[in-house]
């Protein structure tokens, strides 16, 4: 249970497209792992050997360090399994650094950089993925796991390690730095470059593991382990797609190729400068008020800087920190509002109609008849008209629907996006589901049933702990793996959401619909049904276990009060990255959609966002506000009335449409089937948009007919042989057998 609400920190947390290096490593590997770092040594140790090798992999030289690469990949294609497992476990022990001949973390993080680059040289990678599809389609391990009463770790053993190269070597190729050398540069955009081109199977890697987590929650597959599949999915659809600073480039470019100027704000930019709010009170707080009274502080000159006050001053005022100086921009909102078209378009129908007595359909231009004020109100409106890359998308989709002839679409740019969405298209709504399973069996407010999928089997070891020391450590392990997965699902759903709607708006909504039919609005506010602040500030985690502080120097004995000393950071990272992405989930699939706000209002969401705004972070309230006012229309006077704070913290914090009555419109009878023609339109549309540019045989229809008698006789008839070897039974049925009436043919009205 929270404290009162002056009591919650303000948590530091910046967000960013993932946590630092070093973290997204350790995340890799859970604690019941740990035995099989030195277990990688050996294996390494005993190839190195048979080379006749007696030298510290720093001491060799790259002659050396490329021959003992090439003997393992060598083996690593042979047909014994256990050949294969301990030549893949010598690989992994080099990617990991080699930190067996190593001191500090700094050099084993070096290390484990130069090698991912000498393993890509040596072709490592596409063996690595051959590899990987092979026990990925392999029968055995299946058949033994679904035998098994209780499937661990060890029945994931090949796909754990063949997985955890690929993912260092992605997690190093993925990271940049200003002093790179032109020829690391030269391997790393190729390596991007591979891992968005299909594999010889003709699917992308990313498409391949999303295949994984669809089998695994289909029962098919229940040794897989999920924590490393969808880490891995995350980070090879953040390097071939691009993180944040991508995203806002090709966005930049694909507005100026449209003729339009590029956005003013960006919102995670934004947020980084604004001050969190004091959160809402506690239901206690509320409680303690109507019984006792509100307990009002006495007005002091020392009390005008805390709390409240503060608060305004903040959000009022733009403070930007540069070079150690403050610049107070000036009292204003902290965004610049904007104004569609639609806005404009109903601004000026009210306005003719009640000053002037008619309308005038699609006309933006004639003003005559209306007052100066209205032509006040109407310039600021100009002033402030935004256009959206899709409205440009759906205007020029609504063009080839109507003159597909007369203006086609021209040849799709195949960027990475699109080869994605081209690639998962045939089992994309299996990807949604799957995703959502498994968010689900993360969340932490989720039950336990015997018919939900286990992701915890790659964590779970073969026995059981009897120690209590042991039960802990194991207990941390899984809420810790919870934690990541969760992590990693929400990183993968955002980005996918963010590059199609870039990509092309229907594409986002294809993808939206099928989220929205596998309940994830639902599942998102089951998520966040919970104690906010208590989740963002959990500490399930061991420094001392974490890679590669496992493996250095001598190592901690462990205890009970060492275990619940958790992190050093007063909030944990992956968690608060959930929270904000899951946040951003659910603004992107609600946003201008009145059937799916409605969905917000009927699941009661309003109390359970409320009760998120307890974390003091600037981005996370901003978000959760936005959810707010989507419905605060919906919600009632006496809501509003009661929830004046929240409503004020919407003013101050959240964007706004100059002609929006968010909160003074009421819509308290509306029902969740008055909008589902809306939904079904979209529906329609986005439908379509898929049959003409991913099903070119549904529209054949469209096909000029050829209507000449002589060219349609002329063409080639291909007869089958059946026809060829019974022709003669043919003629005498069909021709010689029929008496036709020629004269027919001259009677009147015979032919219509």
């Amino acid at each position: 249970m929270c404290g009162p609400s002056d009591d919650i920190p303000e948590l530091d947390f910046v967000y960013a497209d993932a946590d630092s290096l070093e973290r997204e490593v350790s995340e890799l590997y859970s604690f019941t792992e740990l035995p099989e770092f030195a277990l990688n040594q050996q294996h390494y140790s005993d190839a190195v050997s048979e080379l006749g090798l007696d030298v510290r992999w720093p001491d060799m030289s790259e002659a050396q360090r490329t021959a003992v690469l090439l003997s393992l990949v060598d083996k690593v294609e042979l047909a014994r399994r256990d050949d294969r497992l301990r030549a893949s476990r010598a690989i992994l022990y080099i990617s990991q650094g080699c930190w067996g001949d190593l001191h500090t973390p700094e050099e084993v993080q070096s290390w484990a950089r130069r090698n991912a680059l000498l393993l890509y040289k040596c072709g490592v990678l596409p063996v690595l993925i051959d590899i990987l599809n092979l026990e990925i389609e392999s029968g055995t391990a299946p058949v033994t796991a679904v035998r098994k009463l209780a499937v661990s770790v060890a029945d994931s053993s090949d796909l754990r390690v063949l997985l955890s190269v690929l993912y260092l070597m992605v997690e190093q190729m993925r990271h940049v730095r200003d002093s790179d050398p032109p020829e690391e540069v030269r391997l790393r955009d190729a390596f991007t470059q591979e891992l968005g081109q299909p594999q010889d199977t003709g699917e992308l890697l990313a498409v391949s593991l999303l295949g994984m987590v669809s089998r695994f929650c289909s029962g098919a597959a229940p040794h897989f382990p999920m924590k490393k599949v969808l880490l891995l999915t995350w980070k090879v659809l953040l390097l071939t797609l691009g993180g944040s600073d991508q995203l806002r480039r090709l966005r930049t470019a694909a507005r100026a190729a449209a003729g339009l100027p590029d956005v003013p704000e960006d919102t995670v930019e934004r947020t980084r400068t604004m001050r969190a709010s004091s959160p809402p009170p506690a239901p206690v707080e509320q409680l303690v008020d109507a019984v006792f009274g509100p307990q009002r502080p006495r007005f002091t000159r020392s009390k005008v800087v805390n709390g409240d006050a503060m608060d305004a001053m903040n959000d009022s005022t733009d403070v930007a920190e540069e070079g150690g100086k403050s610049t107070e921009t000036g009292s204003a909102l902290p965004w610049k509002p904007k104004v569609h078209r639609r806005d404009i378009e109903e601004y000026l129908t009210v306005s003719r109609k009640k000053f002037v007595g008619f309308r005038l359909e699609d006309d933006l231009e004639s003003m005559a008849g209306l007052p100066q004020p209205i032509l006040e109100g109407r310039y600021i409106l100009d002033k402030h008209l935004y256009r959206s890359l899709a409205e440009v998308q759906v205007e020029r989709e609504e063009e080839i629907s109507a003159s597909p002839f007369s203006r086609p679409e021209q040849e799709v740019p195949q960027t990475p996006a699109e080869l994605l969405f081209a690639g998962m298209l045939p089992n994309l709504p299996q990807y949604m589901i799957a995703l959502l399973k498994v968010l689900l069996a993360a969340a932490p407010t989720s039950k336990t049933k015997s018919d939900s999928i286990n992701i915890l089997a790659d964590t779970l070891p073969e026995e059981m702990p009897v120690s209590v020391l042991h039960s802990m450590k194991l207990g941390i392990d899984v809420n810790r793996q919870k934690e990541v997965i969760a992590k990693a699902v929400s990183a993968v759903l955002l980005l996918l959401l963010k590059h199609l709607k870039l990509n092309h708006v229907y594409q986002f909504e294809f993808v939206s619909q099928h989220l929205v039919f596998a309940n994830c609005i639902p599942l998102v506010l089951k998520f966040f049904n919970q104690d906010t602040v208590q989740y963002v500030t959990a500490k399930n985690s061991i420094s001392a276990l974490d890679f590669p502080r496992c493996v250095l120097g001598p190592q901690v004995d462990l205890t009970s009060e060492t275990l619940q000393l958790g992190d050093e950071q007063p909030y944990c990272w992956r968690n608060v990255f959930t929270s904000i992405n899951l946040l951003r989930i659910l603004n992107k699939l609600c946003k201008w959609k009145h059937s799916r706000i409605m969905m917000l209002v009927v699941f009661k969401s309003a109390p359970i966002l409320k009760r998120s705004l307890r974390v003091k972070h600037a981005m996370m309230q901003v978000y959760t506000l936005k959810l707010l006012k989507m419905q605060t229309k919906y919600l009632g006077r006496q809501w509003r009335k009661s929830n004046m704070r929240t409503v004020s913290a919407i003013y101050s914090k959240v964007r706004h449409r100059l002609v929006d009555d968010w909160a003074f419109g009421n819509e308290v009878d509306a029902r969740p089937w008055d909008y589902e023609a809306e939904e079904r339109a979209l529906r329609s549309k986005v439908d379509h948009f898929i049959a003409r540019r991913y099903s070119p045989e549904s529209l054949e229809e469209l096909e000029p007919v050829d209507v000449s008698l002589s060219s349609v006789l002329a063409a080639p008839l291909e007869l089958t042989p059946a026809f060829k070897a019974n022709y003669r039974r043919w003629l005498e049925r069909e021709v010689f057998q029929q008496s036709t009436d020629w004269d027919k043919l001259i009677e009147p009205g015979y032919m219509g």
